[in-house]
């Protein structure tokens, strides 16, 4: 199933509660939320967060204090992302190996972290990412630094090809692809523009794809299935 509105535990709430002046600290907008049937709300709407209150959040390990959870955060929304089953996995891992031998040595190869869109408050977890090489120890790689990102869609592949697209595109990563695992085909959109992306073209069998930021570094479709 795709990803879901995060549902809070009493134990995460009140964990969330303890940490409140180190998550919420802007004193600016002081914030008055609470948990109603497993949703934070603030004023009776579903309560809408700052990237950095997030990124807070995650520091403090408010979901990994009770069990791992993998969550992202989208629009201001947290969200529960659905486990991955063995084909997904699969291909990840065919295209994480790709990816190590074939990227040049000024790329960071980032598996399953998530990157931070400011101006979308979000902070998505997409399968794979090229970065520019730097340390982002203290900072997670922004849309400057996103040289290629990669969903693998099974379960998931109407939010990666809709409102992620939407997402990617609005803060202008630059190559996006969608490995559409049912399928076995894999979407890449390009020409990113605030509306969407303009670009689109489905890449198949013993067809050559190739990252904007490497043409020397060939991916064929269907090494992927194999």
């Amino acid at each position: 199933m795709p990803s879901t509105l995060y549902q809070w535990t009493l134990e995460e709430y009140e964990a969330l509660a303890e940490a409140g002046e180190r998550v919420f600290c802007d004193w600016r907008h002081p914030r008055r939320i609470e948990l109603i049937r497993g949703c934070l709300k603030e004023y009776g709407e579903p309560a809408k967060l700052s990237l950095d209150e997030y990124l807070r959040m995650v520091n403090e390990g408010i979901f990994s204090r009770f069990g791992k959870k993998r969550v992202e955060l989208i629009h201001g929304e947290i969200l529960e992302m659905s486990p991955i089953g063995d084909p997904h996995e699969e291909v990840l891992t065919v295209l994480t190996e790709w990816s190590v031998v074939k990227a040049p040595k000024d790329v960071k190869v980032r598996v399953q972290c998530s990157v931070r869109l400011p101006h979308a408050q979000s902070a998505p977890e997409p399968d794979l990412v090229w970065a520019v090489r730097r340390s982002y120890r203290h900072e997670k790689p922004g849309p400057e630094d996103i040289l290629l990102l990669v969903e693998v869609a099974d379960s998931s592949l109407a939010m990666d090809t809709g409102d992620k697209a939407k997402l990617y595109a609005s803060t202008g990563i630059r190559d996006y692809w969608v490995v559409n695992v049912r399928d076995e085909v894999i979407e890449v959109r390009r020409d990113p523009t605030p509306e969407g992306y303009q670009g689109l073209v489905r890449y198949s069998g013993r067809e050559e794809l190739r990252p904007l930021a490497c043409a020397e570094a060939i991916l064929i479709p269907d090494t992927l299935w194999e």
